[in-house]
């Protein structure tokens, strides 16, 4: 690995890290690409590369470090993207502007370390996916059905909410823990290949609660209510409530095929920037910042034309090129995805695979 390509890994973790070892000749430019752009509010990392390149996750395969700049992983509203050509082949570089000129260079010892300023741009649009990345969650039936549960309210309510108090049996009387999710069993995701087969639960959040007593019962209060507390809704451990919203686009090395099994947002035609289910997961070699392409399933159509069999007059299309996805939470089975681009909307059951 060049020095160069060394120290892209290091010092672009967020926005310009590596993607899937493409050579740059691989890198094909849209047909109206800008010479020159200026960063505006708004922008994303993705939106930038969109505009030079086809496939905007290859942008760290043409982008050129100038040494002279303090700071250059992250991108600024103000600052100039420059397309030249070298050797031949096109290469990206940032003229930074004027209002962070001065920015303290960061120091890499002895790991990598970036800055997380207010202002620099960010690689995807956060606030579509930023509901998704906490909640909901996916569990397995065994884990759900195990769970800790609520087996009364305080002064018997039927519903509680913020401030209640809620008697829940099951829990480890030695735990670490003190702050709870209190869950709702939601939608089963089954694979589509095979109906038998549950890839995962949807276990939908209605509050957060935090442990006041120990025992049989135990007893917690609800610091935070989404919806109506009942009984019989179950304890799963609180996640971190400041997910890592840091993302680095690039291709699987590996071969990954797969369905669109869901849309979060729930609406029927599915496009740009809504969240989506995959039924591929971790155990399949899936990551975050993994980018797919998804592929309209053709559709079956009757040959009344031809003279053939009954039996052959039923023709499959082929699929076709639809959209790109990438990855944004992941699961052992299944992984919420958001989609970057949709050339024509999209729909349950199409399928995913390697751009």
């Amino acid at each position: 690995m060049s020095n160069k390509r060394l120290f892209l890994r290091l010092i672009l973790p967020v926005a310009l890290a590596f993607s899937a070892n493409l050579p740059a000749d691989t890198v094909k430019l849209t047909s109206d690409h800008p010479d020159d752009y200026v960063v505006v509010k708004g922008d994303t990392l993705w939106d930038i590369s969109s505009r030079f390149l086809q496939d905007p996750w290859l942008w760290p395969e043409i982008w050129q470090i100038n040494p002279a700049i303090q700071n250059p992983h992250l991108i600024y509203p103000g600052d100039i993207i420059h397309l030249q050509y070298v050797d031949g082949k096109p290469v990206l570089t940032i003229q930074r502007g004027e209002q962070h000129a001065g920015l303290p260079t960061v120091k890499l010892s002895p790991g990598a370390r970036f800055s997380s300023l207010e202002t620099a741009i960010p690689t995807i649009p956060v606030d579509a996916i930023k509901q998704f990345l906490l909640h909901p969650r996916i569990v397995s039936d065994k884990e759900l059905e195990t769970s800790p549960y609520i087996v009364a309210t305080a002064e018997d309510h039927l519903i509680s909410g913020s401030g209640d108090k809620v008697y829940v049996r099951g829990l480890d009387p030695d735990t670490d823990e003190h702050s709870y999710n209190i869950v709702r069993k939601g939608k089963i995701y089954r694979d589509p290949a095979d109906s038998k087969r549950i890839l995962g639960i949807e276990a939908i959040n209605v509050a957060d609660a935090d442990l006041t007593a120990t025992g049989d019962p135990s007893t917690l209060v609800i610091r935070r209510a989404n919806r109506e507390v009942l009984k019989g809704d179950r304890l799963l451990p609180q996640l971190d409530e400041e997910p890592d919203q840091h993302f680095t686009p690039h291709a699987p090395q590996d071969r990954v095929e797969g369905q669109i099994i869901s849309v979060l947002d729930g609406v029927s035609r599915i496009g740009r920037l809504q969240t989506v289910v995959i039924n591929r997961g971790k155990a399949d070699g899936l990551e975050r910042g993994h980018v797919l392409a998804v592929y309209r399933t053709g559709e079956e159509v009757q040959d009344t034309i031809g003279d053939v069999k009954r039996a052959d007059r039923m023709v499959k299309l082929p699929n076709e090129r639809a959209g790109t996805l990438m990855i944004v939470r992941l699961f052992d089975n299944i992984s919420y995805a958001l989609v970057m681009e949709a050339t024509r909307d999209l729909r349950i059951l199409d399928t995913i695979e390697n751009p």
